[in-house]
């Protein structure tokens, strides 16, 4: 099997550079070139061959001392990469990957088990499309496209969903550069094999929620709801500012016990978090005296 180019040039860049910062890009072409024409001597396949003469533009290098020292290292780098499976291109980049990750988590969560918008994005890798546990929300389309989440199906997804699988219900554009899909792939596949850990930022314990968070009462009157809370105090929201939620998780509310947490910046809009639906009716009551 024959071995990519571009392995060979990295190795030689890279460890040309680090041993030598040349003061003009003709001395790092003639070092490159150096480089190449030792790994020609050393048995590089044709196509590396065929590649020599467009780097170096001197012939018979091998009197140069220098040479012999680069030709071990490119060799070791080589061998290196091929040893421990680097892809012919970059590695991604862990810390650029966990900024690039700062895009999904307004939808996903990276703690096992916690759901949101979207599905946990803990273990994806290697993952069945369609499969979490916990989540039933995926759209027809992804549940039946038999995707096993790799390297290549996710940056496909995360080129272009709607590509990848028409008719799925992500509502996201993609991203289109490719050296940050490579940083964020890097830095799920560390997620889901425990190399990283990630700090669990998903929404409070409402069960722990405050006196001035937790609900005892409702009143409904014209165009004006009045929510009383456990610290005696009344806040009045006009009817279209006042949201209704459930939550039904570990993290919701106990059960007959809802809990009001804020919305918007203004202070005027607020959202009553229950436990579960069929208590919403029963807590409000029509009453403006």
């Amino acid at each position: 099997m024959s071995i990519p180019f571009p392995i060979y040039r990295a190795a030689a860049t890279a460890l040309i550079v680090a041993v030598a910062s040349p003061p003009s890009a003709y001395l790092l072409r003639r070092r490159i070139g150096w480089a190449v024409a030792a790994l020609n001597r050393d048995g590089a396949p044709s196509h590396v061959r065929h590649h020599g003469p467009r780097l170096t533009e001197c012939a018979n290098w091998s009197s140069v001392p220098m040479i012999r020292q680069l030709r071990r290292r490119v060799a070791l780098a080589a061998l290196a990469a091929l040893t421990f499976g680097a892809p012919a291109h970059a590695a991604g980049d862990l810390m650029r990957g966990a900024q690039a990750a700062r895009t999904c988590i307004a939808c996903h969560s990276f703690a096992p088990g916690r759901h949101m918008t979207g599905p946990s994005l803990a273990g994806v890798w290697g993952r069945k499309a369609g499969t979490t546990e916990g989540f039933d929300r995926y759209s027809e389309a992804l549940k039946r496209s038999g995707l096993v989440w790799d390297e290549g199906k996710l940056d496909a997804w995360l080129k272009n969903p709607a590509a990848l699988v028409p008719g799925n219900a992500m509502n996201f554009p993609g991203i289109a550069d490719a050296r940050t899909r490579t940083d964020l792939l890097a830095y799920l596949e560390a997620v889901s094999n425990g190399r990283v850990s990630v700090s669990d930022r998903g929404p409070p314990n409402l069960k722990q929620a405050d006196a001035a968070s937790r609900v005892t009462s409702m009143r409904y009157c014209g165009d004006a709801y009045r929510v009383t809370t456990a610290d005696d105090k009344t806040r009045t929201f006009w009817e279209f500012n006042l949201r209704f939620k459930t939550d039904g998780s570990a993290d919701g509310p106990a059960a007959g016990k809802p809990v009001i947490v804020p919305n918007g910046m203004q202070g005027d809009r607020a959202a009553v978090i229950f436990s579960r639906p069929e208590e919403i009716s029963t807590l409000i009551r029509r009453q403006c005296a």
